[in-house]
């Protein structure tokens, strides 16, 4: 089933490019028409939180109903959210406001594509197989990070936002079709459409998680490495833009990304089978290393290291935690449990983004202008003006990051899964 996961995963590559594409268009849009910090977290907090609240309501649905229709009407529908980005900057009319609206619908729809994608995996692969398709995922998922900035400064260099929408509009129909083909000559698992309880079905996702004391530390350990992703995610850009324009941001979030096409690259040509926990936990402390580099320098191509190493290690980090997770659930859960395991451990994303952008307008960034008070401490080292203070609260993120990799990752739980059994009971 190999070649059938590969078709999907390819029509899922273009989908990723043309989202990616979209999401730095419209964190250039936002800063440009406000020059703040705080729109532009607002803007992806927008992007994100439908999807992961909604993520359960998915999770149990990819669990009863075909999971391949599934993908195709959650990627279809969120075109909706793009007509309405298309048409707000068309008209001018109605401002930033259409723009985060068209922002929700799109993560809405998202809902659906999610927690059915994932337990596709599951169907289509062997157990032996989980760690080379986990690797081939973040491959498309790199590719947000890897072309799209490119691609999208590029066109923002001579165009505008609209072109990319349009663009991102086109790529839909070539993820639908792949699905399609593919649905075509696989028969969907029949799913038992009566007696449907939500409560239920959502306790026995969430009992999936919890039952397992290893599963539920690796998830309070992502859910943290979320929080900490979230900063250099979200921040990236309004640094970046207080000393270079959207071309040359678009340039250094390609170039550093091809760090994370090359960690994926690695897993899914050597496809890793042992050690897990270890790998996770160094992966884990290596990221906070690098994020809290990424903080101490104006230096360009410095920069553009440091995140090339930190999105390097990001794919070990996934890898290590999706597979040690999946073994453990059983095929007949895996939908409500990605569902649950989404909100869990994206509410980190949620808190992040609700107040990164505050705290680096109004917190970190007067303690680094040049009457700061940090001015004449971490200012000598680091230096001052616009963008130090997200530098700073890089470094601190990044430190911290590195920290609770260390403290949790050692502990019991998480250093002795071990096997490959499914040994959920959630009756």
């Amino acid at each position: 089933m190999m070649k059938d996961f590969m078709m999907i995963w390819a029509g899922n590559l273009v989908s990723s490019v043309g989202s990616g594409m979209t999401a730095f268009a419209v964190a250039v849009y936002v800063y440009q028409g406000t020059g703040s910090a705080t729109w532009v977290s607002i803007a992806t907090l927008l992007a994100y939180l439908p999807t992961i609240l909604l993520s359960p309501v998915g999770g149990i649905l990819a669990d009863r109903y075909d999971r391949r229709l599934m993908m195709i009407c959650g990627d279809s529908l969120s075109v909706i959210g793009l007509l309405v980005i298309f048409f707000s900057v068309q008209t001018g009319d109605f401002g930033i406001p259409a723009v985060l609206l068209g922002v929700t619908i799109s993560s809405i729809f998202g809902s659906l594509l999610g927690p059915a994608y994932k337990a596709t995996v599951t169907d289509l692969l062997t157990e032996e197989q989980y760690a080379k398709a986990s690797g081939m995922i973040q491959i498309s998922g790199a590719s947000k990070y890897l072309l799209s900035p490119f691609l999208a400064g590029i066109i923002l260099s001579f165009s505008d936002i609209k072109v990319i929408l349009l663009i991102d509009m086109a790529t839909v129909f070539v993820t639908v079709v792949a699905v399609a083909l593919v649905r075509k000559h696989i028969p969907a698992v029949k799913k038992a459409a009566d007696d449907f309880n939500f409560f239920r079905e959502f306790n026995q996702g969430m009992k999936s998680i919890t039952a397992n004391k290893g599963v539920s530390s690796l998830v309070w350990l992502m859910a943290f490495m979320c929080f900490f992703v979230a900063f250099i995610q979200t921040l990236m850009a309004p640094m970046l833009l207080a000393f270079t324009d959207a071309k040359t941001l678009g340039f250094i979030e390609s170039v550093s990304a091809v760090g994370m096409l090359v960690g994926s690259i690695i897993i899914g040509i050597f496809n890793i089978k042992y050690n897990f926990p270890k790998i996770l936990t160094i992966s884990l402390m290596a990221a906070g290393v690098f994020m809290a580099m990424t903080g101490t320098t104006t230096n360009v191509r410095l920069i553009t290291v440091f995140c090339f190493l930190f999105f390097m290690a990001l794919p070990f980090i996934n890898t290590c935690a999706d597979v040690l997770i999946r073994r453990r659930i059983p095929n007949e859960l895996q939908g409500r449990a990605w569902g649950m395991i989404s909100v869990l451990t994206q509410v980190g994303y949620i808190v992040a983004y609700a107040g990164c952008g505050l705290l680096a307008d109004y917190f970190f960034a007067p303690m680094l202008m040049e009457d700061g008070i940090l001015a004449r401490s971490i200012g000598q080292w680091i230096g001052t003006g616009e963008g130090r203070g997200i530098g700073f609260m890089l470094m601190i993120t990044g430190i911290s990051m590195f920290g609770l990799a260390f403290v949790f990752g050692s502990t019991k739980s998480i250093t002795e899964m071990r096997g490959t059994a499914n040994e959920v009971d959630v009756s």
